[in-house]
């Protein structure tokens, strides 16, 4: 295995692991990369990729290669090697929870149809029909380059959210917790009632008086007697 310029987790810098059984393939991919300003580290198999990403089952932990703590922010894998494809390494990498994110592009010297398909639809982030060129390598720096402004982008507009969704819950809290209002007995009495609450029992008419309360009444009554 071919490695190149490794990094620590912390640094900015484009790391590219790129994958192929061919050595001359291999050279030309890591030069391109260079060029268009990428770190790479350069495998001969997909097996070989997994070991380095971790992802070998069969690894013991004592054949460690050293590259624990290492990121890696692209992977460029041929399809058709010996061992495992392609295709294989894109779908291992894409059961990873650790390394599903990573964005993965397939090469090819042949141009199938059916074959793109697959890749893309199983997660591929690419494909590209060999002969690599550099505008291909630089049109991946670029989508990278946009995809690292996208993310931190995204990250700063969820921590907004999140602060300002605490101070709301906050202000709602300090509402909830005030004492409640209580209307005063003044204020009652000077608001204004209905028509139905006006009529109040002094005001209302009171009854005729009966004959026998009648002053004229009595007096006949006292004669009499």
């Amino acid at each position: 295995m071919e490695v190149c310029d490794l990094l620590p987790a912390d640094s900015d810098e484009v790391h590219v692991l790129a994958v192929d059984d061919s050595l001359v393939d291999r050279k030309v991919i890591e030069r391109l990369l260079r060029i268009s300003a990428c770190k790479v580290t350069a495998v001969d198999s997909g097996i070989r990729a997994l070991q380095f990403l971790g992802l070998d089952d069969q690894k013991s932990p004592s054949e460690s290669d050293g590259f624990d703590g290492l990121k890696v922010d692209l992977i460029i894998t041929d399809y058709c090697m010996p061992g495992m494809t392609g295709y294989e390494l894109l779908k291992k990498i894409k059961e990873s929870s650790t390394f599903r994110e990573i964005p993965v592009v397939i090469m090819s010297s042949e141009n199938v149809l059916p074959r793109i398909d697959r890749c893309l639809e199983e997660g591929a982030e690419d494909f590209i029909v060999k002969p690599v060129k550099l505008s291909d390598v630089k049109r991946l720096r670029d989508s990278m380059t946009t995809r690292e402004r996208e993310v931190k982008a995204g990250n700063q507009e969820r921590e907004g959210g999140v602060r300002f969704t605490k101070r709301k819950l906050t202000e709602s809290s300090d509402l909830d917790s005030s004492p409640p209002s209580v209307t005063s007995s003044s204020a009652l009495s000077s608001s204004p009632s209905s028509p139905s609450d006006s009529a109040s029992p002094s005001s209302s008419p009171s009854p005729s008086p009966s004959p026998l309360d009648s002053p004229i009444r009595r007096l006949r009554m006292t004669t009499t007697d």
